[in-house]
């Protein structure tokens, strides 16, 4: 082989490589989103029903700016969402997810009858979450209370008839100003909502 051929050639292959370590080295460095969620944990309810009725989920809304997997605040008239932090899928999953669970744990009338399960429901279950916000209404600087609304109506299947029509809101204030507590704060808030949309639930299904 041509000494001076060769030469270009390890040359050539050299530019190369440093261009390429060049091209890695102008990405930005990001810091990566630390991922958050909540549960909404419900104690399990007191003794077994002796007659538990079938509870099917009819489909819901949640409201558009706090649906997605950043976490919402506001401040007076506006509206931001906290740096660097998410929900680890989006606030409106982790709800249905907390509503499974609550009523998997739940012993009442109410049994939340599974889509697609050939179980007839006797009841339908509406649930629109109306809120699902941290509020700075001390200040920027200070803890927030973060503010859950839950709008709940249960039809029963036989007539139509709408049994229960309420709004259900939890407050909680965040104990400090940091995400960790406000994240602590939301599954308070959503834990409280859904206890007492399981006991309107049991009462619905138990009359």
């Amino acid at each position: 082989m041509n000494p001076t051929r060769s030469l270009f050639r390890i040359a050539g292959i050299a530019a190369v490589a440093v261009a390429l370590s060049a091209c890695v080295t102008v990405f930005p460095k990001t810091k990566p989103a630390l991922l958050y969620r909540f549960d909404g944990a419900v104690a399990q309810s007191g003794p077994a029903a002796e007659v538990r009725r079938g509870v099917a989920r009819a489909n819901g809304a949640f409201v558009g700016a706090a649906a997605g997997d950043r976490i919402l605040t506001v401040t007076g008239s506006e509206v931001a969402y906290i740096a660097e932090s998410r929900w680890a899928d989006p606030a409106s999953v982790l709800f249905d997810e907390a509503v499974a669970r609550a009523f998997s744990a739940n012993q009442g009338a109410a049994r939340l009858v599974a889509r697609g399960e050939p179980a007839k429901a006797d009841y339908s279950l509406r649930l629109d979450v109306q809120r699902f916000e941290a509020v700075y209404d001390h200040g920027g600087k200070a803890a927030p209370k973060v503010a859950v609304d839950v709008h709940v109506v249960i039809v029963r299947a036989q007539d139509r008839a709408v049994v229960r029509d309420e709004t259900l809101s939890a407050e909680v204030r965040a104990g400090d100003n940091r995400v960790s507590a406000i994240v602590a704060a939301f599954d308070k808030a959503v834990s409280d909502v859904l206890t007492r949309t399981v006991g309107l639930t049991n009462d619905a299904a138990a009359s």
